[in-house]
């Protein structure tokens, strides 16, 4: 019956990365200049289920909460490493082997792409407890993008047979991963409509709330640490002058505070422009 369970699972493993990669692919058509979607921060869903009120949706389920995947993690017998990094040192480069799924213990890490032409675009902002990479489990050979460090980080490296071992070994582990997976798709699909139907102000905001957490269980992240209005144009496909535009009248408005090169504060304000028809 274990078998069966674990086999089931790692099925469903499969299918997730895989739709999750098919998804990728229809919203990187439609965003201009082979811009992606960021992906890989916390999920966010917000429903107006009349006008003024929402519904946060909270993607893992509360059976895992005494389920602390870093400390189990950290007693796997082999095939792992825990690396400290320094603020942008690399983790790994687009076109390097796919051998290896990384999840962060602390820290930051930023996933980039270049295309052919050689234009650069942010993909994914991850936090402590993300992980990434996992494409190496449905047989990618070669990383699509590159993963660097945003802050003094620790990264923990667990190789693919390990990996493959110990989601048959551990339902526990094997169930979060699902969870985690399966966020991630309903992550995907919500970029999907909001980059088929949203202004960029209201995907810009969106993204804002998205990295202070809002929607997730505990207190919200109202600090943000400096983030380029650069990345965040990558991050929604349009202009860093469009994002100067937005950011100045979200200041004026009240939205969010910030000076120069100071964090970023978002306040709960700014749910007004996501739900504004």
């Amino acid at each position: 019956m274990r078998e069966r369970l674990t086999f089931e699972i790692e099925g469903e493993i499969i299918i997730l990365i895989e739709r999750i990669a098919v998804l990728r692919a229809k919203i990187r058509t439609l965003l201009p200049h082979s811009f992606i979607l960021a992906s890989y921060v916390n999920v966010l869903r917000i429903r107006t289920l009349e006008k003024g009120s929402t519904m946060p949706f909270v993607a893992a389920s509360k059976k895992f909460v005494k389920f602390d995947p870093k400390t189990f993690l950290s007693t796997i017998d082999g095939g792992r490493r825990i690396t400290a990094l320094s603020k942008k040192q690399a983790i790994f480069a687009q076109g390097d082997s796919s051998d290896a799924v990384f999840y962060i213990q602390k820290g930051k890490v930023k996933l980039t792409v270049v295309s052919q032409i050689g234009k650069e675009a942010t993909i994914g902002i991850l936090n402590e407890g993300d992980f990434f990479g996992e494409g190496c489990l449905t047989g990618q050979s070669l990383r699509l993008c590159s993963a660097t460090a945003m802050t003094d980080s620790s990264v923990m490296r667990i190789d693919k047979k390990s990996m493959v071992e110990v989601l048959h070994r551990e339902p526990a582990f094997s169930e979060l991963f699902v969870a985690y997976l399966l966020a991630r798709n309903i992550r995907y699909e919500e970029d999907l409509v909001d980059q088929l139907f949203n202004s960029s102000e209201k995907r810009l905001a969106r993204i804002l709330l998205l990295l202070a957490h809002f929607g997730k269980e505990g207190k919200p992240e109202t600090l943000i640490a400096n983030i380029s209005q650069e990345t965040l144009a990558e991050m929604i496909g349009t202009t860093r002058s469009r994002v100067s535009f937005f950011m100045n009248r979200f200041r004026k408005l009240g939205f969010i505070d910030y000076h120069g090169s100071d964090d970023l504060q978002v306040h709960s304000s700014l749910l007004n422009i996501v739900l504004h028809d």
